[in-house]
C-alpha cells in the first residue's frame, strides 16, 4: 500500500464524525467490542460495527477475538503515516508562500 493511498484511506475514515468519536473512545478505553461501545454512543450495534470496519481497512485499528467478540483498539501507524504527509505539505505550501513574499517585496520590477 502506497502512502498516498493510506492518506486517502484515513481522510476517509476521519471524514465521518461517528467514525472519529469512535476512534477517540476506543483511544481513551484501550480496546473495546462493538457492543460496549454502543452502550456509549446513540448508534446501533450494526452501525457501529460498519463504521468500526472502515477503521479498520483504513488502518486506524485493529480487532482481534477476544471470546465470542470482536475486540477493537487504535493503531495510530496509519494516523501518524498522514500527520506526516500533512506536515510535507505544509512545509511545502509555506516555501511557495515564502517565495510569493519575497517576489512581492522585492524592488525589482
Amino acid at each position: 500500500m502506497t502512502v498516498g493511498i493510506a492518506v486517502d484511506d484515513v481522510f476517509g475514515a476521519l471524514a465521518d464524525p461517528t467514525r472519529r468519536d469512535l476512534l477517540e473512545a476506543l483511544a481513551e478505553r484501550g480496546e473495546a467490542s462493538a457492543s460496549a461501545l454502543a452502550k456509549t454512543l446513540p448508534v446501533s450495534r450494526q452501525a457501529i460495527a460498519k463504521h468500526l470496519q472502515i477503521l479498520e481497512d483504513s488502518g486506524l485499528v485493529d480487532s482481534r477475538k477476544r471470546g465470542r467478540e470482536l475486540c477493537f483498539a487504535v493503531q495510530p501507524r496509519a494516523l501518524l503515516a498522514t500527520a506526516r504527509w500533512m506536515e510535507r505539505a505544509a512545509q511545502r505550501w509555506d516555501q511557495r508562500l515564502n517565495r510569493i513574499k519575497h517576489i512581492a517585496e522585492s524592488t525589482d520590477p
